[in-house]
């Protein structure tokens, strides 16, 4: 690929929102022009993310529909087994996947059999040859460490929300304990996946901050999902109004200006979006989505395979495939 625009961690506040707020047509041409000089135009990530355990956590992020403290219809739901999570692997490899997240609804880490468990299946997916990501929530650096002699492709931590709006969300855990995770991971020599959250009711300007930091680390996230709000019935922010589709473009098209070599994943709320619409954010620079079963995304709603699969052929888009050895 063409690398010639450079990568830079020095970004000021004032230059990401003029971007994020250039004309559109501009913003997404832009986007789009970067994309081209550092990935290839027609491929998308297709990665599936599995639930393996659901509900029941002390947390109380006001988006999420699994924290213990919220009635909602979410079915609180033990560990699952080693051998069901290699089977769910292997089924969405042959569905076209080439990456497998596997999320647990924890607050943190910690040592005890449920981690070695866990242990054993990120081994297992990795000998499928996926690319292995888990969400287990905050870790420490031995434990990162042992996640990675595992075999752990990468670790997402999203960020959720700028520093300055963080509180408003979340009051059980602070902005500064997920940088600590990020760079735990980092130091562990496994990827980063941080992205965030738009529709929280956060301000434009607390949407840049969170890029900002992003986009300022020392090294970027390999991967940074943009998520709109998925409102959960029974969650706080349930009565939240739907995110416009073109912020969520903007917000795609700035991440690509930002950070062009990282992957850009249309994450969450992608069920409420026309295939048009998305067909502009993948034009702004989304080159990564999840797809799965049509039950969840991570308990939310999502698109089915089978649809998604018909959604990049029109567009001629097709799935990305690993190099080998990776």
């Amino acid at each position: 690929m063409n690398t010639s625009s450079e990568v830079r961690h020095d970004w000021a506040k004032e230059e990401l929102l003029y971007i994020y707020n250039k004309p559109l047509m501009e913003l997404v041409y832009e986007a789009a022009s970067v994309h081209r000089a550092w990935h290839k135009a027609d491929e998308v990530q297709i990665s599936t993310l599995l639930s393996i355990k659901t509900g029941g956590c002390p947390e109380d992020c006001a988006y999420c529909g699994q924290a213990a403290r919220y009635h909602t219809d979410i079915k609180v739901q033990a560990l699952l087994p080693t051998e069901t999570v290699i089977a769910h692997a292997q089924k969405a490899k042959d569905n076209g996947s080439s990456r497998f997240c596997m999320a647990a609804a924890w607050r943190e880490v910690r040592n005890n059999g449920d981690f070695d468990r866990i242990i054993d299946m990120v081994k297992g997916v990795n000998n499928l040859g996926l690319e292995v990501c888990c969400t287990l929530g905050m870790l420490s650096e031995s434990q990162a460490q042992r996640l990675q002699e595992a075999g752990l492709y990468a670790y997402n931590h999203n960020l959720d929300t700028s520093e300055e709006y963080y509180d408003e969300i979340i009051s059980t855990r602070n902005f500064e304990n997920r940088i600590l995770t990020i760079n735990n991971v980092r130091k562990a020599g496994i990827t980063v996946c941080s992205g965030g959250i738009i529709g929280l009711g956060e301000s434009q300007e607390d949407r840049i901050s969170m890029l900002l930091t992003l986009a300022n680390m020392e090294k970027h996230p390999e991967s940074v999902p943009i998520n709109a709000l998925a409102r959960v019935k029974g969650t706080p922010l349930e009565n939240n109004p739907k995110i416009d589709s073109w912020e969520m473009i903007r917000m795609i098209a700035t991440t690509r200006i930002a950070m062009p070599a990282s992957m850009v994943r249309l994450s969450a709320g992608r069920i409420e979006m026309t295939e048009s619409e998305q067909a502009w954010c993948f034009m702004a620079g989304a080159n990564s989505i999840f797809t799965g079963e049509r039950e969840t995304l991570l308990v939310t709603p999502n698109p089915g395979v089978s649809e998604d699969m018909q959604m990049l052929k029109t567009l001629g888009l097709k799935p990305m495939v690993l190099e080998e050895g990776k």
